[in-house]
């Protein structure tokens, strides 16, 4: 029994798939949507989020945004980044790849607890977007004080007295 190896698959096609898929793509949604979705659905900004003590602490990778084209929100434990960065285009010359993603996006993380929208700060130096939030009071953790004299109880407190 002889086997013969078909003519149906080049390696070189592949790359020549890739880019056709990816002009299709672009034709569809546009060159900025196509290259946000390269990043993922949670891909772009890239963050990282810590907690020290009663503090979150963010850091986001925004090359290439602007601070007047960011706005950040902060609704009870849920943080918004939203921005826009513009194409840094050539003055002259075609493209022949890319990668960096241009125009609008925005993402929503989910923070472990509220923080105080009020007292939270940023600051964007050299495209690193860095965030303090502050927990809020009402998920600091409270002591609460047990009194033995008083019973919330009505019930209880009816018992007491009659003994």
């Amino acid at each position: 029994m002889s086997y013969v190896i078909r003519d149906w698959f080049r390696p070189q096609q592949v790359g020549q798939v890739r880019r056709e898929f990816d002009r299709v793509v672009d034709e569809f949604f546009g060159p900025a949507q196509a290259a946000w979705q390269r990043f993922g659905v949670a891909g772009f900004p890239s963050l990282n989020i810590w907690e020290e003590s009663d503090v979150l602490y963010a850091e986001a990778e925004l090359p290439g945004v602007k601070q007047e084209d960011l706005d950040l929100t902060v609704v009870g434990n849920q943080l918004t980044l939203k921005g826009r960065r513009a194409p840094a285009a050539p003055e002259t010359g075609t493209y022949h790849r890319r990668e960096r993603a241009v125009g609008e996006f925005s993402r929503t993380v989910v923070l472990p607890y509220e923080v105080d929208a009020d007292k939270v700060e940023a600051s964007l130096v050299d495209g690193v977007l860095n965030l303090t939030l502050p927990k809020s009071a009402a998920a600091k953790p409270r002591k609460i004080n047990v009194n033995q004299s008083v019973s919330v109880n009505p019930a209880v407190n009816e018992a007491e007295q009659q003994s």
